[in-house]
């Protein structure tokens, strides 16, 4: 089996300028965001399981997911969330471990990224083999969240108050890109880990 890189990060922290970064260096990206989405899609057994969960009301008129809907039932209510959990994220690991073994397939000793938002809340992170954390510290966090969404400090700070402490997750991840420089130092940070990658792949293959 190929090295499979868990790749994360906290909100406004950079990780979809550093996924885009190693997706330039050739790197194969699975997306667990993508896969959120597919497993809800018309049909899917994923959202069957949601309407029997939460009833139909958090259907849109053709019948897709919707979300807002959804969101406003599970952001305030911890266990409707925890069961939103349970019928998703079983479904997005299985969906992110078949696209990785079709990769792997045409290109055995590549190393895969699974790029999860989430990765240190759930179970993912025992299905990587080494992990990159994204980092900005809190207060670039706090000012970046508020210029690129617009938000007040308040409505900021909750938002980064909603996940896992950035400084926790630097104690959990095996390798740090710190994103408070230039883009370039952030780069550099990149490709560096990215070759190191590379080659332990080669190594265990």
């Amino acid at each position: 089996m190929s090295v499979i890189v868990g790749l994360t990060g906290g909100i406004a922290t950079g990780k979809s300028t550093v996924t885009k970064m190693l997706r330039d260096l050739g790197a194969y990206v699975v997306d667990a965001d993508v896969w959120a989405r597919r497993v809800v899609e018309p049909g899917s057994r994923g959202l069957k399981e949601i309407v029997e969960s939460f009833g139909e009301n958090v259907l849109n008129p053709d019948g897709t997911l919707n979300r807002q809907a959804l969101g406003a039932i599970v952001f305030h209510d911890a266990q409707a969330r925890q069961r939103l959990n349970a019928i998703t994220h079983p479904k997005v690991r299985e969906g992110m471990k078949q696209e990785t073994a079709e990769y792997v397939r045409t290109h055995p000793g590549e190393p895969v990224v699974w790029d999860v938002p989430l990765l240190f809340e759930g179970e993912t992170h025992r299905l990587v083999d080494t992990t990159i954390l994204v980092y900005v510290d809190e207060a670039t966090q706090l000012a970046r969240l508020m210029a690129r969404d617009g938000l007040t400090e308040q409505d900021a700070t909750a938002r980064i108050r909603a996940q896992m402490p950035i400084e926790d997750k630097r104690k959990l991840a095996d390798y740090i890109i710190d994103n408070r420089g230039t883009t370039e130092q952030t780069r550099e940070q990149v490709a560096r880990i990215w070759q190191i990658l590379r080659s332990q792949a080669v190594d265990q293959h």
